[in-house]
């Protein structure tokens, strides 16, 4: 399910129902006119998926049925209170777990604080607001780090040269969470000898080191060419089959760059 603020385009529905559009609309009404809080609305959808014995994936996975993208990262996210569903988001999580979203929200908001007012409640909206923003009051805080950068070589380019990590032939990318924090530099692969866990094209994230295990995966410079290799016993091994080993002679120049970490 796409959603922008002029239309809705239904992937999994030959019919947009007047009862959808006006919940939708309810919804987003409540929220605007409750002021209810991200904490409010990501316990709620907890407890309804819960008391639904459905785990994180299984809403994920519903809603990505219905056309609607999230994943369990984005479940536990919006149960955290770090950020709130979209309404059509947040009536397929209903929709999933078989209750009301519109009164059902309504209801259980009321439950933190039944003995305050409506002005009461607000304040205490907005003094929630504030503390989901500061890292000392949050159960999980959110760990955030400084931006960095490594260098990512081309093999094919540094191949032959014996120059691979003194030579000014690489680009400065970003380091996101999802490279390993002990990677120094990037290659990327070139051919299909390390298929099928590494394939053409493909960027891999290095330690820089000069030494390696036997069975380990590393950057390797022989006799001035460049290869991403496998060593095992004084060879350089693909995990292709389809290609031979590289044995290692005394009379070879063999150096090692480093360990591959992802």
């Amino acid at each position: 399910m796409y959603y922008n603020s002029n239309y809705f385009i239904f992937q999994h529905y030959n019919l947009i129902t007047l009862d959808f559009i006006i919940a939708i609309y309810q919804i987003r009404y409540y929220n605007n006119a409750m002021n209810i809080n991200s904490a409010v609305i990501g316990a709620y959808i907890k407890k309804i998926r819960t008391d639904s014995k459905y785990s994180q994936d299984d809403v994920a996975e519903y809603l990505c049925q219905r056309g609607a993208k999230a994943t369990s990262k984005t479940i536990s996210t919006w149960e955290c209170g770090r950020a709130n569903p979209t309404a059509v988001q947040f009536l397929l999580v209903c929709e999933c777990c078989g209750v009301d979203g519109v009164s059902g929200i309504g209801q259980f908001s009321r439950t933190y604080y039944p003995d305050l007012n409506e002005e009461g409640l607000r304040r205490v909206d907005e003094y929630a607001a504030l503390l989901l923003k500061d890292n000392r009051y949050l159960k999980n805080p959110v760990v955030s780090h400084p931006k960095r950068y490594i260098p990512l070589y081309d093999l094919p380019v540094s191949a032959g040269t014996g120059m691979f990590l003194d030579s000014d032939n690489y680009e400065l990318i970003e380091a996101d969470d999802h490279v390993p924090y002990d990677a120094t530099f990037a290659v990327r692969v070139c051919g299909d000898s390390m298929i099928p866990r590494f394939i053409d094209g493909q960027i891999i994230y290095v330690k820089q080191q000069q030494t390696l295990e036997d069975g380990e995966i590393g950057i390797f410079m022989l006799n001035n060419e460049a290869f991403c290799k496998k060593l095992s016993a004084g060879r350089l091994v693909s995990l292709n089959s389809n290609y031979k080993p590289i044995r290692i002679g005394e009379e070879d120049d063999l150096r090692v760059y480093g360990k591959v970490v992802g």
